[in-house]
């Protein structure tokens, strides 16, 4: 119980860091943004490709699509992150090249420093020289940076993974509460419940649960931002069909995003435990491909009562949440983004 509480308040203390490096962190928003669009760009393509069109319907040609983009989320991050921050398309990738090797996080703490990097020497050396400069120090530069995060960041996701390993092995109703809740925490932060359970090789009940957990995520969160009137209705369906897709609004309201989603999947959670699925497909907590991908393992029946009844409490959740949080201060999209969005939701 100690080593499940000590791993539940480090998985806290990263969503925090996560949450402060939004607000206090020079473009932290617009890097965030990009580290999420990576995470999309290679945890949900393996997750559709690899886990379901190819483990599930043996489609070995989108299997391989899957492993390739999955197996590149360090590239996509240290590409993308850059690119968000307005450096040089041709730099961007270059940095990304450099981090084959990375996985996601050290990626995107590679791709954030280096831009800092590269646009400072694009000012100080002169036109013309700029290129060799920046081939010769960002390069290595961006390298040593993923490789020395790496085991730090590795430790970090081997300890979290030990929470959920812990609770696999504990009472299926607290097993439910712990894994459904902090996954689906999790899944709406640019941590990404897809990167985390991939990293850890979730199977089992415990993966079902993810799945299972974050599906019923889709239909909360699309009640509660409507309700909230976070952003328009764009964003409304965006979040409910992928929660990174609306990273850097979630980062900016984490409090009410993080205890709602608590709430509905440790609820889901628990129906989950209790009907005893089980998912052999690490990397599948995310709300199409996790439902998808449980016909595979389980009696379809079964799979579709528990699927309702998942997402019965989340919504159910997602009024919850909005009866405690209604007269909480927001941060709207059209703040995060600096847009002005005429299609509100109602």
């Amino acid at each position: 119980m100690i080593q499940i509480l000590t791993g539940t308040a480090l998985l806290l203390v990263v969503l925090a860091l996560f949450t402060l490096f939004s607000y206090k962190a020079p473009q932290g928003m617009k890097a965030m943004g990009g580290l999420a669009n990576a995470a999309v760009a290679s945890f949900l393509v393996e997750a559709f490709h690899f886990s379901f069109f190819g483990e599930v319907l043996g489609i070995k040609f989108l299997e391989n699509v899957g492993a390739a983009n999955g197996s590149l989320g360090g590239v996509a991050a240290a590409t993308l992150v850059p690119l968000a921050l307005g450096v040089s398309p041709v730099y961007a990738v270059m940095v990304g090249l450099t981090c084959l090797n990375f996985k996601i996080l050290p990626g995107f703490i590679a791709g954030y420093l280096i831009s800092f990097v590269i646009k400072k020497l694009e000012e100080k050396v002169p036109a013309g020289l700029d290129l060799i400069v920046i081939i010769l120090v960002a390069a290595p530069l961006a390298f040593a940076i993923g490789h020395f995060t790496s085991p730090v960041v590795n430790g970090v996701l081997e300890t979290i993974g030990t929470v959920l390993t812990q609770a696999s092995s504990a009472s299926p109703i607290l097993m439910g509460i712990i894994l459904g809740g902090l996954i689906t925490v999790v899944a709406t932060a640019p941590l990404s419940s897809m990167a985390l359970t991939a990293m850890i090789g979730l199977t089992g009940a415990p993966m079902a649960i993810g799945a299972l957990s974050v599906f019923g995520s889709s239909f909360m969160n699309f009640v509660f931002f409507s309700k909230m009137k976070f952003g328009s209705k764009k964003d409304n369906i965006s979040v409910a069909i992928e929660p990174l897709t609306q990273a850097d609004l979630i980062s900016a309201n984490p409090v009410p995003v993080y205890v709602t989603n608590f709430i509905g999947g440790a609820m889901s959670g628990v129906i989950i435990a209790m009907m005893g699925l089980v998912n052999n497909s690490p990397g599948t907590a995310t709300p199409i491909a996790g439902l998808a991908v449980m016909f595979a393992y389980n009696d379809p029946i079964k799979v579709v009562i528990t699927a309702a009844g998942c997402a019965f409490v989340s919504i159910v959740a997602g009024f919850i949440g909005y009866a405690i949080f209604k007269n909480y201060k927001i941060t709207t999209a059209d703040v995060v983004r600096g847009t002005n969005s005429d299609d509100t939701a109602a």
